[in-house]
């Protein structure tokens, strides 16, 4: 049996990291779980798992339940606190949001913790400290984004595999195809409605901008040691094919399957094994075409943006993801237009000062300093939502 330490228990990835836990309750257990602050699903989930430990980043939110935690379940709350969840289990999955997500992982690693990874900023800001740190320890990355998942699989689970070109996938989001004065009229809630997939706010407007598809390159560079120039991008507008690589040979192979997290976040458990997901399987005789579509960097500005900073190099890219998260906030409040994330991105990686991402430490400060310059932008700027 594994036991699983699970970092961002309430999103949509940790409760789906649940789902596979009670479907498969002889091979997996939750032996610690971290919420942030969404206290009543956080309950359910340590009164049926009752793992070893619990915390709630959000001290407020963990004192109203201290009370209620089932006897001989430890609790603790707030961000320092909950970092001890990283001691219990052989898997860390890390699902977290957000910048806080790469801390974690860099605990996993020091502990030498096996990590089925579903935070993106672990490698979109810290990449490179993180790979390295990795090698370091012997220990195993699993990917859990469809696409790296999908990546992993066409590579038969070796990130050294020979290939000669990753071929990312993506939907294009609701937008694509749109002029710009079509995009000048974008709401939240119309950005909000993903054609395919069913995602939380900040990845669902990610999507919508491409610069989710922009990470996603900046993660396969880091996870396959892979120059950008090996690196392609292609709309793929059912979701169906959810990544492909290319071969010497110019063979091609793909991974497919109906849009779903269940497979990648279950394989990230079961690797190398593979256990019934209860899905429905694909039917072609009712699947329909599949159409790929070209991605062009420059019809995109957000992920144009992310690939200007994984060419810049060093600590631009965590830069990006500390703005990205400020302008997509800014955006859903109706603070700023649709258009003015990429405009709050831009302003604050050419006021970016180079620093090298070879410590926490650079990557914090990296961090901090990106977030005030998009909020120093975006309240001089007036931007009419």
């Amino acid at each position: 049996m594994k036991t699983i330490s699970l970092i961002g228990s309430t999103g949509s990835i940790g409760t789906q990291v649940c789902n596979v836990v009670r479907r498969h309750p002889d091979k997996f257990k939750i032996e610690s779980i971290v919420a942030h602050s969404s206290a009543d699903t956080f309950l359910a989930q340590v009164q049926e798992f009752k793992p070893k430990f619990c915390a709630l980043v959000d001290e407020d939110a963990g004192k109203k339940i201290a009370s209620q935690i089932p006897d001989g379940v430890r609790f603790a709350y707030g961000a320092e606190n909950a970092k001890d969840a990283i001691a219990y289990g052989e898997i860390a999955f890390i699902s977290a949001t957000g910048f806080a997500g790469l801390q974690y992982s860099l605990q996993a690693i020091a502990l030498k913790k096996n990590i089925a990874l579903a935070n993106k900023e672990t490698l979109v800001c810290g990449g490179e400290l993180v790979m390295r740190q990795i090698k370091g320890a012997g220990i195993e990355l699993m990917p859990v984004d469809s696409e790296h998942s999908a990546l992993w699989q066409a590579l038969s689970f070796r990130k050294n595999a020979p290939y000669r070109r990753l071929i990312i996938t993506a939907s294009g989001g609701p937008f694509y195809g749109y002029t710009k004065e079509q995009l000048k009229e974008v709401t939240p809630s119309s950005a909000l409605k993903h054609p395919t997939w069913n995602m939380g706010a900040k990845i669902t407007i990610d999507s919508a901008t491409l610069l989710n598809k922009g990470f996603e390159v900046i993660e396969a560079k880091w996870l396959y040691d892979c120059p950008i120039e090996k690196i392609d991008t292609v709309v793929q507008r059912e979701s169906i094919v959810h990544s492909l690589v290319e071969f010497e040979d110019c063979s091609i192979l793909a991974q497919m399957s109906y849009p779903t997290m269940e497979i990648p976040i279950q394989l990230a458990l079961t690797y190398p094994d593979r256990l019934d997901t209860a899905l429905k399987p694909l039917d072609f005789n009712t699947l329909g075409a599949l159409h790929f579509l070209p991605l062009n960097r420059k019809d995109f500005p957000c992920y144009d943006l992310a690939l200007t900073a994984l060419e810049k190099g060093d600590n631009y890219a965590c830069a990006l993801n500390g703005v990205g998260e400020i302008a997509v906030h800014a955006f859903l409040q109706g603070k700023i237009p649709f258009l003015g994330i990429a405009e709050t991105i831009e302003n604050a990686l050419e006021k970016t000062e180079r620093m090298k991402a070879d410590s926490f430490g650079a990557l914090r400060e990296t961090d901090a300093r990106a977030r005030a310059l998009a909020k120093e932008y975006i309240s001089l700027t007036r931007m009419e939502p």
